[in-house]
């Protein structure tokens, strides 16, 4: 069952194809037709299925495919129609559609090898496939691009008779013209000659109508087919077949053409339906003619620019090839005309000139007409990169050869202004775009933002030009624009903000190439070789003659306090200056001090271009602030430098220098306070430990302590964050391709990171801002260590306090020992109380006679020293009480704000500041709180989550008992009321009962 019905099924696919392959011939009637076929179709079966018997599915596959892959081999010169048929071959085999697959493939193996039949070429090339295929061929130039819309097709040389011969019939020739060489007993009749055979007659001729097609296709009124003016009425928005409409399309409004037809042609109304039908399409080149010469020789206000300008001068020169394939045509007619014999009823059809014909021959024309007034409807309010885009869309995004072609050809006549400011730009660092056609722009000075206070060059490189990604057309892509942009505004820095016009001019003349449409190698060789020179000399004149990484060398030792000699030797000489109120100290102070640094440390071997940008100044103070709050070092830098070290940037600078220079202020006192316990501790505080011995104890772990943070703090500010943020910053520069936005973001980066890992940043998370608006807020981290520092020098004045106290102790328990030295030597023994208030009011010794103590009228001797300091004044009593309050009281401060910033770092994204907090806490001495992490919270949500759904399921639970209360009782209700009705119902019926009985008796 399944074989026969296979067997119905091949039958049937060879009865179709022979039914295509197998036309009727010219006299053939009907019969003799099916005749032929049945033998051929007979025989086409038998040889199929004698050859798909021969062997199994398995046995014919790998035969077939070696039998085509051979003919592929043999019939064409190269490997790419066998490489493909592989390709095939392989998809083919691994597909389970087909269940006779290998049958096919022989099928189509073996009408491959069938040659063509006389009947089946003469029908199949009937009169207009060899017209289009020879426009088509030589319409084509070397470089495969169509020539223009001027070409018929060419009668053969030597050959007069425009493919007629000498008998009036059809020549060899006349398959040029659309038509085929006449078989025996095959006479060709027009549909003109059909219609009069058949009783219609052409009012007007066929000829006459060919007469005026040439005022026609050119858009002029003629006898025969007038123009009249009309009114164009815009037509209806079309629904979607599916009825739906988006928001967008019930507000859309019909597309408003950008030249309004204003005349019609007028037929005939004498003219039968196939002849309107053809005038309707020759119709269609004279009114695309009529819009496009209008748009031509339309005045333009300017606003397509130049490329505009030479989107017309192309659409021009197309229409100038249009007026030549015209007067090719009408040439032609004329000729039909001459050579016609006006007897002759069958007009100028018979030499192979017709209306059917001229279609054939206006076909390109009218496609080409048709895709240019489609460009310039698309092209409505475009200019520059976007018309170019455009048209261009025409090349890459549409299947048609022709189309292809076309776009191709007026894109070489359209993007020549857009080379042409290209060049300038890319070889003279000038921009030529009066009209903003080009995807560069130059700002307009009132939109420069002038919020970071840009002068100079950085106002030349950052401010001046920008990039418009609109205007960037799709002849190339995004990257090649922004190195082109580089390219110009490097050759335009160099020449006005470095000052080296000299080499640009030079550059220009040698460098300067001709681009344009279509040249790809050219042009990206020329812009390649351009892009390396410009980055080259660019970086070259930053780093020898403006000597930009000698700038950033110094800003990192003398700003970031890396050269520590002169830091040190710095703070030494104006720590008594800063001291003072900051209204009382003078800036030639500073300097004079500034420059006692470089002079005695390794900053004298500095260049003098570096030592003379280094300066000293203040701050504006404020009311109560000292020298220390308002002294800053300044590093003056000059255009172009600025570009890379801009003024935001020198913010930066002086904020990590303010930091870092306070946290030296601490380290240094810091230091003074250590010293003075040490020196002390060997002389004056070693004979009052019995006092204050407990409270140095204490004094000294909190200054250990404290000098710990500053440490770790300085470490990692130096080493951990802007020595490994140098480093990179080093990596980035040393590139081979870096180029000045790459040196810019690189300074932009390193300031970022040293800011950010440094604690001054708000967002601690890394981001690239390199020139923010919006100004920053102050930083929690910095906040936290500004108060830590001030607790730290609020306890060194404690320290102070303390220090003071002691040696005051000191003075006086010497004095006590003088004068009990001085009396024990003089026989008179025992001090009075006046001594001791005179020695502990204001700790000097005063002369005055000590009574002498009597015990038993016998005069006493004084003990030893130690036993005889009694204690002081009531002022004296309250000082000590006092100063450890006070160093109790910072002591806590300082640990309760250590904690609060290891708490902070504890919990940092980056491991650094992770790591800091591990430093400073690397004994645990510091109870820090535990936070709840993600997961902990995540779980608390939950639990939160489950016990919402669990009340929620609760109160459901409580309103459906509810319901059901309410129901039982409405239900009780409802049985009550029953009872009642029934029972009444009872009663009512008892005594009707009752009544009736009374009636009957």
């Amino acid at each position: 069952m399944g074989d026969e019905r296979r067997s119905r099924g091949l039958e049937e696919a060879l009865r179709r194809v022979v039914a295509a392959s197998l036309p009727e011939l010219q006299g053939e009637d009907k019969d003799e037709l099916a005749t032929r076929r049945e033998r051929t179709l007979e025989a086409l079966k038998d040889e199929v299925l004698s050859s798909l018997n021969q062997g199994t599915e398995t046995e014919l596959g790998p035969h077939i495919s070696d039998l085509i892959r051979r003919k592929l081999v043999h019939d064409n010169p190269g490997p790419d129609p066998a490489l493909r048929y592989s390709t095939l071959f392989s998809r083919l085999s691994t597909l389970s559609v087909l269940d006779r697959r290998w049958e096919v493939l022989y099928f189509l193996y073996l009408l491959s090898d069938s040659p063509p039949t006389a009947s089946v070429s003469n029908n199949i090339y009937n009169g207009s496939m060899p017209a289009m295929e020879a426009t088509c061929e030589e319409e084509t130039t070397e470089n495969g691009n169509f020539i223009g819309l001027h070409r018929l097709p060419e009668r053969r040389r030597g050959d007069p008779s425009g493919g007629l011969d000498h008998e009036g019939q059809l020549g060899p020739t006349a398959g040029q013209w659309g038509g085929a060489p006449a078989a025996q007993g095959d006479e060709r009749k027009t549909k003109a000659l059909l219609l009069e055979e058949s009783g219609a007659i052409l009012d007007p001729s066929e000829d006459t109508l060919l007469s005026a097609l040439p005022y026609t296709l050119l858009g002029l009124s003629s006898g025969s087919l007038p123009f009249s003016p009309t009114v164009y009425t815009t037509p209806p928005t079309l629904a979607p077949a599916n009825n739906f409409q988006t928001p967008a399309s019930k507000n859309a409004t019909a597309p408003q053409p950008v030249y309004i037809p204003t005349t019609k042609l007028v037929l005939p109304t004498t003219l039968p339906l196939p002849v309107v039908s053809l005038l309707h399409t020759l119709a269609e080149p004279s009114l695309l003619y009529q819009s496009l010469n209008t748009f031509v020789q339309s005045e333009d206000d300017d606003g397509g620019g130049l490329i505009g300008q030479s989107l017309r001068a192309a659409i021009e020169q197309e229409l100038r090839g249009y007026l030549a394939l015209v007067g090719g045509l009408e040439n032609e007619i004329r000729r039909a005309l001459a050579t016609t014999d006006p007897a002759d009823t069958r007009g100028i059809g018979k030499v192979g000139v017709t209306l059917k014909r001229c279609v054939v021959w206006t076909k390109e024309a009218t496609m080409g007409l048709r895709l240019m007034s489609t460009i310039v409807e698309q092209a409505k309010d475009k200019k520059g990169g976007q018309l170019i885009s455009t048209i261009h869309r025409f090349s890459t995004s549409h299947g048609d050869p022709f189309v292809h072609h076309f776009a191709e050809r007026l894109l070489s006549h359209v993007t020549r202004p857009f080379y042409d400011m290209l060049r300038r730009w890319i070889y003279d660092g000038e921009l030529s775009d009066p009209y903003r056609e080009f995807f560069v722009l130059e700002r307009d000075p009132s939109e420069v933002d002038h919020s970071e206070g840009r002068k100079g060059a950085s106002s030349v490189w950052q401010d001046k030009y920008k990039l418009d990604n609109e205007m960037i057309p799709s002849i190339v892509d995004a990257s090649f624009a922004n190195k082109v942009f580089l390219i110009g505004k490097s050759l335009n820095f160099i020449r006005y903000g470095c000052g080296d016009s000299d080499w640009v001019n030079d550059y220009s003349r040698d460098a300067s190439k001709e681009l344009r449409y279509g040249d790809t190698a050219t042009l990206e060789s020329s812009i390649d070789e351009a892009y390396k020179a410009t980055m080259a000399r660019l970086i070259k004149l930053m780093s020898e003659k403006f000597h930009l990484f000698e700038h950033l060398t110094a800003l990192k030792r003398y700003l970031f306090l890396g050269q520590g000699d002169f830091v040190a030797l710095l703070m030494e000489g104006l720590s008594p200056n800063l001291e003072r109120p900051a209204n009382s100290i003078y800036r030639h102070n500073l300097t004079a001090q500034l420059e006692h640094a470089i002079r005695n440390s390794n900053a004298q071997h500095e260049s003098q271009d570096v030592l003379k940008r280094l300066d000293a100044r203040m701050l504006d103070p404020v009311h109560g602030d000292i020298g220390w709050d308002v002294f800053t070092l300044e590093y003056r830098v000059d255009p172009p430098v600025d570009v890379v070290i801009t003024t935001y940037a020198t913010r930066q600078y002086l904020k990590v220098f303010n930091m870092l220079w306070r946290i030296k202020r601490v380290e240094f006192h810091m230091g003074q306070v250590w010293r003075k316990y040490m020196t002390g501790a060997r002389g004056v505080l070693g004979q009052i430990e019995d006092k204050v011995g407990k409270d140095w104890k204490v004094a000294r772990c909190v200054c250990a302590e404290m000098i710990h943070f500053v440490c770790q703090l300085q470490y990692y500010l130096l080493y951990q964050v802007i020595e490994k943020a140098w480093n990179e910053l080093q990596t980035a520069l040393s590139k081979p391709n870096c180029t000045l936005d790459d040196l810019i973001s690189a300074h932009a980066n390193y300031l970022n990171q040293i800011t950010t890992k440094g604690l001054l940043s708000p967002d601690t998370s890394l981001r690239n801002k390199s020139e923010p608006n919006a100004p920053e807020e102050e930083s929690i981290f910095l906040g936290m260590l500004h108060a830590i520092l001030k607790t730290m020098l609020r306890y060194k004045e404690a320290v102070d306090g303390l220090y003071g106290y002691s040696v005051t102790e000191y003075s006086r328990r010497q004095e006590l020992s003088a004068r009990v030295e001085t009396r024990t030597k003089e026989g008179r023994w025992g001090l009075t109380e006046l001594d001791y208030h005179d020695t502990n009011t204001d700790g000097e010794s005063r002369a005055s006679t000590p009574s002498l103590g009597y015990r038993r009228g016998v005069p006493t001797r004084p003990e030893s020293a130690n036993s005889l300091f009694k204690p002081g004044t009531v002022d004296n009593e309250e000082r000590l009480p006092a100063i450890r309050l006070r160093l109790k009281v910072v002591e806590d401060d300082f640990k309760l704000l250590c904690k609060g910033l290891l708490e902070e770092l504890a919990y940092q994204s980056d491991m650094e500041m992770r790591m800091l907090g591990i430093q400073l806490n690397f004994n645990m001495y510091y109870e820090i709180s535990t936070r709840k992490g993600k997961k902990d919270k995540e779980k608390e949500k939950e639990k939160q989550r489950e016990r919402e759904k669990e009340a929620d399921r609760e109160r459901r639970k409580e309103r459906e008992r509810e319901r059901e209360r309410r129901k039982e009782k409405e239900r009780r209700e409802r049985r009550e009321r029953e009872r009642e009705r029934e029972k009444a119902e009872r009663q009512r019926r008892e005594k009707t009962d009752e009544d009736g009985d009374v009636v009957m008796e």
